[in-house]
């Protein structure tokens, strides 16, 4: 054993793209009795750029005329450079940088990629997760901690309107089985309690209240329970209508499809109303459901709650039930939320995103998605678009062609 690096020779292919090529490059090597370091291979509009690194032969002249008279018969231009060692750092921080703008302009990403370079990072690989409805892209980054990294890359963040998520590159990217989502203003559009609160006259007061308590500026379950007071007198019936005009976020039912189908489980923990959160839990398949349930009283809301109140405490607790009961760590959960009641769970799930959140929840939170689409957290997770659609055609779901 050694920790001497061995020579290397670099060989990068760049030209127009056709079967056989890959083939074409490793049949030249084959002969020289090279071992493979790494290969990275990308196709854009019909253009090849390939880069094998191997070791270096003991007659790399034999070695580079062989691969120059194959890109010569492909066509393609061909580069080798000799050097040591792999090109990956080691013992370094390795993280995920996802990208996400509406749009995503070249002024950003050259910012974004100069933070890297002044934090002393390496951007290893690039991919493109999206590019409708949001440009997303995902950055493989090495050399610099993870925490370092999204800290300098908030401000980029903020400066130019994107939204950039900052992940360690570990396996619990690709083992995370169970998503903890709030329900109002996350799951769906609006607040629950102040569509019923236009049953009874109080849109406006209720509305004022649940600004307020999502900002964390008054304690949540005191607002709970005087909001819910001015509901006194609603018949039942209103929340029959209230969940007839329940909108849910855009990409709501394609996280929940696309996930289910990857062995995901899900979670709805909300502040609002089990009448309204169980029956959503049932019309898109989610497993758990835990909510506050409203008091009705010959057929007409009481303007009281039962049992203890679900509140930022109670959202926590829940993540941590619903995580033992099927068995996975909490490091292993997600959980998206927009308000101050969020916060508790939000820490205490191994990924916390804050989706269209407070600015407070933002700050707290380890990342955040602004864009108004609740699929585009699947880019975090290191799915693209494009598998996402595939995925839905096979099953028979029509989804929307991007523009040309």
């Amino acid at each position: 054993m050694t920790d001497a690096k061995p020579e290397t020779l670099l060989i990068t292919l760049t030209g127009k793209d056709r079967p056989g090529v890959t083939s074409a490059v490793f049949g030249a090597l084959a002969g020289a009795g090279v071992e493979v370091i790494d290969l990275e291979q990308i196709v854009i509009r019909g253009r090849l750029v390939l880069g094998v690194l191997v070791t270096t032969p003991r007659n790399a002249d034999r070695l580079r005329s062989a691969v120059e008279a194959t890109a010569s018969e492909l066509g393609m231009a061909v580069e080798l450079e000799h050097g040591v060692g792999d090109n990956r750092a080691r013992g370094l921080g390795r993280s995920h940088v996802t990208v996400i703008g509406v749009p995503l302009r070249a002024a950003a990403m050259a910012a974004v990629a100069g933070r890297i370079a002044d934090a002393g990072a390496n951007i290893d690989r690039i991919e493109r997760m999206a590019r409708y409805p949001v440009t997303a892209i995902d950055l493989h980054v090495s050399g610099v901690d993870t925490n370092a990294l999204r800290s300098v890359l908030a401000v980029e963040a903020a400066a130019h309107g994107i939204d950039i998520a900052v992940q360690p590159a570990n396996l619990m990217r690709r083992g995370t089985r169970l998503v903890v989502m709030d329900v109002d203003s996350t799951l769906i559009q609006g607040e629950v309690i102040e569509m019923l609160a236009e049953h009874a006259g109080y849109a406006a007061e209720v509305a004022a209240v649940t600004e307020q308590a999502m900002r964390g500026e008054i304690d949540f379950e005191e607002s709970l329970r005087s909001r819910v007071a001015l509901l006194q007198g609603v018949p039942a019936t209103a929340i029959d209508d209230v969940y007839a005009a329940i909108e849910l976020a855009p990409g709501a039912r394609t996280l929940v499809r696309t996930l289910g189908r990857l062995g995901y489980r899900f979670a709805i923990v909300s502040g609002g109303f089990s009448q309204i959160t169980d029956r959503l839990a049932e019309d898109l398949g989610i497993h758990f459901s835990r909510a506050n349930e409203l008091e009705i009283v010959d057929g007409v809301l009481t303007g009281r709650v039962l049992g203890p109140v679900v509140d930022r405490a109670g959202k926590a607790a829940a993540l941590r039930e619903f995580a033992a009961e099927i068995g996975v760590p909490e490091a292993a959960t997600i959980a998206i939320g927009d308000g101050a009641n969020d916060l508790d769970m939000l820490n205490a799930a191994g990924l916390g995103i804050a989706y269209n959140a407070k600015p407070m929840v933002r700050d707290a939170a380890d990342t955040s998605v602004s864009v108004p689409y609740l699929d585009a957290i699947m880019y975090l997770l290191g799915i693209s678009r494009e598998e996402i659609v595939a995925a839905d055609a096979e099953a028979g779901f029509v989804t929307p062609a991007p523009p040309v």
